[in-house]
């Protein structure tokens, strides 16, 4: 990785570590924030699921067993979140029901993330499918999103305001970062297991890249927004959620 590339990672890195923690520390902003790392956790299980049988199918068990580890983690994650939006009476906002596009016919920006389309930029949706993405490119673009992940969280976790309302969600929240550092630990362990050092290093460089991009477009577009994100929650909380919650141990 260039210095121009490492001085953009800290700028870009700076920028969105200020946002986030701004928005988590507001009480205003923080059901938003929490939503869309609920969206995130959540929406990946189904993709890693698909991911662990077809390494199980290729006859990777080592792989099968940790992409379904990953996915439980990130089912947990999503809990967390989901709990922390239970505490202030919000849910998640149902996006099926939301139209692929506004009144205006632009792309409605809650159905879509500049930040993923600039990082996967030259890739199709049909390319990133479990069952068609190349092993390389999953696991070097998703080692560098979990390893920032794990500095990321820690960072919100402390950003919280230091009281017993919040004492249980910062304790979530860590419990997260630990795990993210976890998945990419075994993301990077299984590039060795496939490419040579040399090859390993400019995969992860190509994707530190992609990330730096991708991260200034994602500013570039808060600015053009004046720092305002699509509103990702709704009043209430699930049935089910309110039921289950209580009982759940990663939450206690």
């Amino acid at each position: 990785m260039n210095v121009l590339t490492q001085l953009l990672h800290l700028v870009g890195s700076s920028a969105v570590a200020y946002i986030t923690a701004n928005n988590i520390r507001n009480s205003q902003t923080r059901p938003n924030v929490l939503a869309g790392f609920q969206l995130a956790e959540s929406g990946s299980v189904p993709f890693l699921e698909a991911l662990s049988q077809r390494a199980a199918a290729e006859g990777n068990d080592w792989l099968a067993e940790r992409l379904d580890r990953h996915a439980q983690d990130e089912k947990r994650h999503g809990q967390i979140f989901a709990h922390g939006l239970k505490q202030l009476n919000k849910q998640v906002i149902d996006l099926k029901g939301i139209p692929e596009t506004t009144a205006e016919g632009k792309p409605d920006d809650r159905r879509r993330s500049p930040f993923f389309e600039a990082y996967f930029e030259g890739y199709s949706q049909a390319d990133l499918k479990p069952q068609a993405i190349d092993w390389t490119v999953f696991f070097a673009s998703t080692y560098i999103l979990e390893l920032d992940a794990s500095k990321d969280f820690v960072r919100m976790a402390n950003a919280l305001p230091d009281d017993a309302v919040n004492a249980n969600l910062r304790k979530g929240i860590l419990s997260i970062a630990n795990d993210e550092k976890g998945h990419a630990a075994y993301l990077h362990e299984a590039l060795q297991r496939q490419l040579p050092y040399g090859e390993v290093q400019r995969a992860t460089d190509e994707w530190r890249t992609r990330k730096v991009n991708a991260m200034m477009s994602m500013v570039g577009n808060l600015i053009q927004k004046q720092g305002q994100i699509p509103s990702l929650v709704q009043d209430g909380v699930p049935v089910e959620m309110a039921e289950g919650m209580e009982r759940s141990p990663a939450l206690a």
